[in-house]
């Protein structure tokens, strides 16, 4: 299909780091705002972007976003998400940490803690918290996924499962709005449900993006979870499900 240049240039910008921002564009282009969001509408009309407030999002259908431009998705949100969760778990306990970019945030904003035994199937993880002496790291075994440095497979599972631990940090790649956590590789979920399974409180960290995603395969419910820390959600039904199941909602936006 043929694009006029800025459209082109503004898909390739959505590819490159996840999403786009109206304002940012608007600048980047020294157009108005008014002229972004109808380049968004049309360019979300021939399904090249996913509209979000604010921006877009280069859709991911079935294929997840790279990686690298995951950590660049809402930084700074993440960021805020990971030191929230960070408040929550205190000194000497034991917890999981799963794949994704916002669990690799809580990983950073934990490197204060001290007596932590962290058991993880994320390489980025193990690697960041290794160093530190006052932080025991076991690492799973089982498949290395090339793409994200996750460890995923069968061995990985009966890994988690001989654990019974105080915490775990987990994250998603898209939440439906009925409450569903979903995610992409079927290896990856299997790992995650075996975490949830061997946790006694367990922490979802995911930013407001994940609401305007899809993936095909299903974690489990927020209903599971104990907290679910975000930095806004604006979707009711998601609100319920939280009120309803007694999960505790921390919107750190809102902190």
């Amino acid at each position: 299909m043929y694009l006029p240049p800025r459209h082109a240039e503004i898909v390739q910008m959505a590819k490159d780091n996840g999403r786009v921002l109206v304002e940012e564009l608007a600048a980047h282009f020294s157009v108005t705002p008014q002229t972004i969001r109808k380049d968004l509408n049309d360019l979300c009309e021939q399904r090249q972007l996913t509209r979000i407030h604010g921006g877009a999002l280069f859709p991911s259908g079935i294929e997840n976003v790279e990686y690298e431009a995951r950590r660049k998705i809402a930084a700074d949100e993440k960021e805020a998400i990971g030191r929230a969760a960070a408040r929550l778990i205190p000194d000497n306990a034991s917890l999981f940490i799963n794949i994704g970019t916002t669990t690799e945030a809580v990983s950073k904003a934990l490197l204060d803690h001290s007596g932590l035994m962290v058991i993880t199937n994320n390489i980025n993880v193990a690697n960041r918290m290794r160093v530190y002496p006052s932080i025991e790291v076991v690492i799973a075994g089982g498949v290395v996924r090339g793409s994200d440095g996750g460890i995923v497979g069968e061995a990985a599972v009966d890994f988690i499962k001989q654990f019974k631990v105080d915490y775990a940090v987990i994250g998603a790649s898209a939440i439906d709005h009925d409450g569903a956590l979903l995610d992409f590789d079927f290896r990856e979920v299997k790992v995650a449900q075996a975490i949830i399974a061997n946790t006694r409180h367990v922490i979802l960290v995911a930013d407001q993006t994940k609401f305007e995603r899809t993936a095909p395969v299903r974690i489990g419910h927020l209903s599971q979870v104990n907290t679910f820390i975000t930095d806004t959600c604006s979707i009711a039904s998601v609100r319920k499900v939280c009120q309803e199941a007694e999960v505790n909602l921390i919107e750190t936006s809102h902190s």
